[in-house]
Parts: structure tokens; C-alpha cells; sequence
């Protein structure tokens, strides 16, 4: 969690107790540099900011000593304001620049507006300024640069790890890591860029200080952390300056609802009744939607922000609940680190997040700059089924991993859509396993993709058990405390985070028996379940071939030819829907029995066909097989054509019973399956045949959900070369989310 720009906030007037660390010496508490030090401050947060104890001790660290230090202190304590006092003291002795390695863009703006501040020159080198690189180089060749900052994906962009980074390592000043845990796979934010940080501080010449910050590490992290500062150090250990994590501005809370309908409809009742703006989590990019259009139905100025939201429109939306111009962004985690508003005045979680720690993150962005902040946990019944679903997205077995190594030693270098032909890997768990045994040294990134090393390499299964162990774990202490009865809820998250001065608060609803009302206005809650009954989402339709499918025997390249695309589609719901989702998924289990679709479900699709602003309404319907639920497929066709006087053609099949086989993960693959496995089903052409010589029009082709989408697109490219001028995909459920 971040300190944010609002630097003015960044001071102390007094001290603040710490946990003492017996092998530090504490540092001079006069002497010119610390004055220095102190006008630095002031330069940076007002006249009357004064350096916490803890500050100083840290800064001395690293201006005087040169050590490596690991700040862990809470949100809004002064992080930001060690780096940039030490920067400048450091500058001023002659020092290069510091290099802030930094996790997102929004952090980065933050950042650089804080420095500019304090009349420190900061730029940036990430994604989005690709055409400045050249200048940003040349100005910190030439000195006129005192911060760089940069994504940890930068480090290994083969041209910036190969060229510049070893030019900033033989001349950095100070080198920053911001959101330190990201560095520890125990962490709950772990991300395997950061990994490549340990290249850089194995480079750096001996002398130059590091500093590392965050405010949300237990002490295995912090111990993960700080042993990995030490990479390349021939000297003292890490500094590792960590203070009790209470905040006072925060008043927790949990309101248990039964179900959806009640938790929207608290939300647009009691929101507006809060003072001030902030934000809403959820835990799926539908629900996040969802729940956005809900309450703007509602009345009520919000915007959705998720990671498949326009990065123009995401900092729109920043820049929206900074100004106050929305009463709340509803939100997935992608709103985290890197956006601070001190006045936010609640946050509020419509589902539990799956470890303590990453909530006490969330939340830490409330209150920072107010006396009072509402933080609010609303439960679902479903939580633990999302938990699962993300928890599948571990590291993946041995075996997987070894054929990756073995494809890249017979053909590297390869790219991530090559490789997705020879490893069964969906493309963002591939990316992240590749990133994982690159930091390992088993496999390198260069120009073109990815190229085993050839050095040697182990499993390490016995740590993967352990992190995973360590994440059920967190799953049955966030279970915990929605369950709290007698113990305090701040004090129960600062234990989370091995805060050893941990108290009961005072103030959250444990401690005070005050709690929200769990009264919702009828007309509300009506309001939200037809919200919720509205049935419908769009299928995007394939345009595009998987790269490489000639490598698995399939003649298909390049984009697909308008003459064989399907056209969107649509699908009652999404499996991570508030209000179809759990029905749906009720519905498609795997161990659920197959019969015909409720008539509930029936009148849905009813109501998404009439709501379809299709070009040309469809005059008959394909059923795509299904070795799960093929009775299911079947009645469902037969009652939507008598209901919709459509003409029921016939029906896609497998060439043999086995049908495509287990299902893949990967594109690439998942297409070769079903590429090799369906065909036109007995009649089914000359049915085609006849029913466009008689009532030529598109046809709607009924699945029971799809998740890649290559079986429809396959499907639709077969049903258009018998001569369907349209295919209209119309499925039960739809991933994503």
C-alpha cells in the first residue's frame, strides 16, 4: 500500500513508538545533515513537518551508512518522504540518481508530482511513454534527472535489462523498491517481475544504498524480503524499521445479508448517507459492473473500474472520485495500489476478499486524511467459490512446467502464442509461470520471446505446498473475521500482519456493539432483484486465429474470413454474475443432474431473444453437441423453437463419441480439439439446404455455456459454409469476469 502523493500529510510532530531493533544503533538525533534533512522535509510537507524518529533512523541509514533497509510501517506514516529527503541529501554529496522501481502507472504519477514538489526532477520509463524513453535516457546521462522510476516489467524488457539496466545500477545513487511485498510469492500481492529486482541489487556497486517500503508484510514476508535486499551485499544486515499499523481514522465493520438482492440494496440506501466519497470492491469484473449499473439506476454518480476498463477511462475515473464528481468508483483489486485520495471516506467490500492482509490494503485507502472513515464488509454466500477459482491459478504441476522447458530447448526462441501450441496454459498463467522460471534462471526473455538458459532446475514442490498451505490459511482467518464475537476487528487484522503492539481499537462494531442496520426499503430491494433478473450478456464473436496452429496440424491462419465468422452473440448469463451466476452454476455443476432448464431459466432466454437488436431475426436453430448434457441442449432447442416459431434444422456432431476429449485450457489447443472433432451431423446440410431455399435468413446456434469460445466459432464457420448467411450463438452461461 502506497503513501500517496499528499506528502503534506507525511510528517509527525512528536514520536511514535516502534519496535526496537537491539542491533541498530540509533542515529544522531543533531548534526548539520539531519537539519538538512529536517529543511528537505519541510520543502516537501510544510513548515511545520517534523521527521518521526523512525524517519530519520532510516534516512541516516542510507545517506550516512549506505546500508539496505526495509521500511514496514502503516499507510500515510511517511515512506515517500524517507526516499525523497534521502535523495536529496544523496544529490547533494554527488550522488547519482535514485531508480524507484514502482508497480503501476497511477502510483508513478503520484510519485513524480510529489517530487516535483519538493523541487525534485522525477521521470518515468513504463508502457505508456515508449516515445520518451530516448530522452529520459539522455537526461539522466547528463545529470539532469534525480528520481527515475520504473516498472518492475521493465527490468526485463531484453533491451532495457541488456542496455540500460546496467548503465543505472553502475550509476544509481539510491535504488527504491515501493510495494515491497510484491518481491515475497508468500506475499499476498505477489508479482514475478519483481523478482528480476535481485539482477539489479547484484549488479549494483558496493556503497550504494537501497530501501525498500510497504505497509502490508507479516514477518514471513518481511523476513523473505529482507533476505533478498542482501543479493550482492557483502555487509550488514537488512534494516528492517517496522511500527504498529493501527489506523485510528477507521471504523470496521461486517453486515451480514443473505443474498444479493439485499446487499444492493443496502448499498444505494445507505451510501449516500456517508459523508464524503470512496470506494466499493468487488471481487469479479461482473460483479464490479453490475453493481455500478444498479446503483446509477439508483441515482447515484458511480463509475465501474476494473482491469478490462479503458486505461483513458480508468484514470477518468481516478480523476472523477479525486474531485468528488462521483460518490464512488465500484471497483475489482485493480484499483490498489497506487491511488490516493486522503479525504476517501469509506470503503466498502461487497464480497470478502481471500486473505486479511489484502483487505487491511484495501481499506488502508480510507481515512488517510479525515478523522472518521467507514469500512464495511458485506459477505457473500459465494465468496468461497471465487477464492477457489483464483486459487487454481497457482503455479502449475511439474510436469506442465518441464514440457515448457523442453519445448523451448527444441525450438527456442519461442513466443508465448507458439508455446501456447505445445503447453496446455491459458496465455496469462503461461506469461506468469514464464516470468517465475525466468527469475529462477531457467528460462530468458530476448527478442522474439522466450529461450531455455540450459542451466539446471528444480521443482521446488515443497515451497509451492507451502505457499499454498499458507493461502488456505489466509482464507480461514478472513472466514474468522467475518465471524468475529468478542474480538476486536482491527486488532484481529493488525495480529494478521504480526503487529506485535496489536490492541482492541475502540471503535469498530465488536469493540463498540454498534452496528448498521440490516433493514433494507422494500421497494429497493424489488428494485435490485428485477435488476439482477435482467438476463443477457454479449458473446464476442472469434475474428482471429490462434498463431501457430500449424505446429498442431490445423490449416487455419490469420483472420477469419467474414464468410465464416459467427456473429455476436448472446448468453443468459456469466457464471460471476450476482444474480444469474449462482443459478447458472447451480445448473451446469458438474455434478448436477441433467434435465430440462427450469421454466424461470426458459422465460430468461426468452427475454434476452426479444431483447436482441439483431440486423435479421433468425428463422431456425443448430443444437452444438454436448457429451454432458445432450437431453438438456436438445428440449431446450425444441421449446425455444415452438415458442419462437423457428425452424429446428438439426445439430452439429463429434466425429467420434469421445467427442473432442478433456477439455484445454488454451486457446491453441482447445481449437485443435474441436477443430479435429466437429462436423455436420446426420441431414443437417440438406436441412440447411431447405431452409434457406424456403426462408432464407440466420440461424441461432444453442449451447450450454462457452468459455474460449473456438467450439461456436467453429461451429459457425461449418454452419456458414452449408450456407447460413448469419450465425447467432446463444448459450446458457459464459465465463469471465
Amino acid at each position: 500500500m502506497d503513501d500517496g502523493p499528499d506528502v503534506g500529510r507525511l510528517w509527525y510532530q512528536g514520536d511514535m513508538a516502534t519496535t526496537p531493533d537491539p542491533t541498530v544503533t540509533p542515529a544522531p538525533v543533531g548534526g548539520d545533515l539531519r537539519e538538512r534533512a529536517e529543511a528537505h522535509l519541510r520543502a516537501l510537507a510544510g513548515d511545520a513537518a517534523r521527521l518521526r524518529e523512525d524517519q530519520w533512523t532510516a534516512i541516516h541509514a542510507l545517506v550516512s551508512d549506505r546500508r539496505r533497509a526495509l521500511v514496514v510501517q502503516r499507510t500515510g506514516w511517511g515512506k515517500s518522504a524517507v526516499y525523497f529527503v534521502a535523495t536529496a541529501l544523496l544529490r547533494a554529496q554527488g550522488a547519482g540518481p535514485t531508480v524507484i522501481v514502482s508497480p503501476l502507472l497511477a502510483l508513478m504519477r503520484n510519485q513524480i508530482a510529489a517530487a516535483d514538489r519538493a523541487g525534485i526532477h522525477a521521470r518515468t520509463v513504463n508502457s505508456a511513454n515508449t516515445t520518451d524513453w530516448q530522452t529520459v535516457y539522455a537526461d539522466v546521462e547528463a545529470g539532469r534527472v534525480d528520481v527515475l522510476l520504473v516498472s518492475p516489467e521493465r527490468l526485463n524488457n531484453p533491451e532495457f535489462r541488456d542496455r540500460v539496466l546496467p548503465e543505472l545500477a553502475a550509476g544509481a545513487g539510491l535504488v527504491v523498491i515501493d510495494e515491497a511485498h510484491c518481491v515475497s510469492d508468500w506475499g499476498h500481492d505477489f508479482r514475478p517481475d519483481y523478482r528480476r529486482i535481485r539482477s539489479l541489487l547484484l549488479d549494483l556497486p558496493d556503497g550504494v544504498p537501497v530501501l525498500a517500503t510497504t505497509a502490508t508484510a507479516n514477518e514471513r514476508v518481511t523476513h523473505d524480503v529482507a533476505e533478498q535486499l542482501r543479493a550482492g551485499a557483502d555487509r550488514d544486515e537488512t534494516l528492517v524499521l517496522r511500527g504498529p499499523l493501527d489506523r485510528e481514522s477507521l471504523h470496521l465493520s461486517v453486515v451480514d445479508l443473505p443474498e444479493p438482492t439485499a446487499r444492493l440494496a443496502w448499498l444505494a440506501e445507505q451510501l449516500p448517507r456517508i459523508p464524503g466519497s470512496g470506494i466499493v470492491y468487488t471481487l469479479t469484473v461482473a460483479a464490479a459492473e453490475e453493481t455500478a449499473r444498479f446503483l446509477s439506476e439508483q441515482g447515484m454518480a458511480v463509475r465501474a473500474y476494473t482491469g478490462q476498463t479503458d486505461p483513458d477511462e480508468r484514470r477518468e475515473a481516478e480523476d472523477d472520485l479525486l474531485a468528488d464528481r462521483v460518490k464512488a468508483l465500484i471497483a475489482t483489486s485493480a484499483l490498489g495500489m497506487g491511488f490516493d485520495k486522503p479525504d476517501l471516506g469509506f470503503v466498502v467490500h461487497l464480497g470478502a476478499p481471500s486473505s486479511p492482509i489484502s483487505y487491511y490494503q484495501q481499506v488502508g485507502r480510507a481515512g488517510r486524511g479525515v478523522e472518521r472513515a467507514e469500512v464495511v464488509l458485506l459477505p457473500g454466500r459465494e465468496d468461497t467459490r471465487i477464492w477457489e477459482y483464483f486459487a487454481s491459478l497457482s503455479f502449475p504441476p511439474e510436469e506442465t512446467v518441464r514440457r515448457t522447458l523442453a519445448a523451448l530447448a527444441e525450438g527456442g526462441p519461442l513466443s508465448v502464442a507458439r508455446l501456447e501450441t505445445r503447453v496446455d496454459l491459458r496465455r496469462s498463467r503461461l506469461e506468469q509461470m514464464l516470468k517465475v522460471l525466468d527469475v529462477d534462471g531457467a528460462v530468458r526473455r530476448v527478442r522474439g520471446g522466450w529461450e531455455a538458459s540450459g542451466n539446471p532446475w528444480s521443482y521446488d514442490a515443497e515451497r509451492y505446498e507451502a505457499v499454498t498451505k499458507a493461502r488456505e490459511s489466509e482464507q480461514r482467518a478472513m472466514l474468522d473475521y467475518i465471524a468475529l464475537d468478542g474480538t476486536c476487528r482491527m486488532e484481529f487484522l493488525r495480529h494478521q500482519l504480526d503487529d506485535p503492539e496489536a490492541t482492541a481499537c475502540g471503535r469498530c462494531d465488536v469493540c463498540t456493539g454498534r452496528t448498521w442496520s440490516v433493514d433494507v426499503d422494500p421497494g429497493r430491494r424489488d428494485a435490485a432483484a428485477a435488476h439482477l433478473d435482467r438476463p443477457g450478456v454479449p458473446i464476442e464473436p472469434r475474428r482471429q486465429w490462434p498463431t501457430g496452429m500449424d505446429t498442431l496440424g490445423v490449416p487455419l491462419t490469420g483472420r477469419i474470413k467474414p464468410d465464416r465468422q459467427a456473429s455476436p452473440g448472446r448468453a443468459l448469463g456469466r457464471f460471476t454474475d450476482i444474480g444469474w451466476g449462482g443459478e447458472l452454476r447451480a445448473l451446469l455443476a458438474e455434478e448436477a443432474p441433467e434435465e430440462p432448464v427450469s421454466d424461470r431459466v426458459l422465460q430468461g432466454l426468452v427475454r434476452v431473444l426479444a431483447a436482441w437488436d439483431w440486423e435479421r431475426r433468425p428463422v431456425g436453430a443448430v443444437i452444438m453437441p454436448s457429451r454432458t448434457r445432450p437431453r438438456m441442449i436438445a428440449d431446450l432447442a425444441r421449446r425455444l423453437c415452438a415458442l419462437g416459431r423457428l425452424a429446428p434444422v438439426g445439430s452439429l456432431a463429434y466425429r467420434t463419441p469421445e467427442g473432442p476429449g478433456a477439455r484445454r485450457h488454451n486457446s491453441a489447443m482447445r481449437l485443435a480439439q474441436v477443430h479435429e472433432a466437429l462436423v455436420p451431423g446426420g441431414g443437417l446440410a440438406e436441412a440447411m439446404a431447405d431452409l434457406q431455399a424456403a426462408t432464407p435468413g440466420p440461424v441461432l446456434l444453442i449451447d450450454d455455456h462457452t468459455d474460449t469460445g473456438w467450439s461456436l466459432t467453429v461451429g459457425a464457420a461449418l454452419l456458414r459454409d452449408l450456407g447460413a448467411p448469419a450465425v447467432l450463438p446463444l448459450t446458457l452461461a459464459t465465463t469471465g469476469g
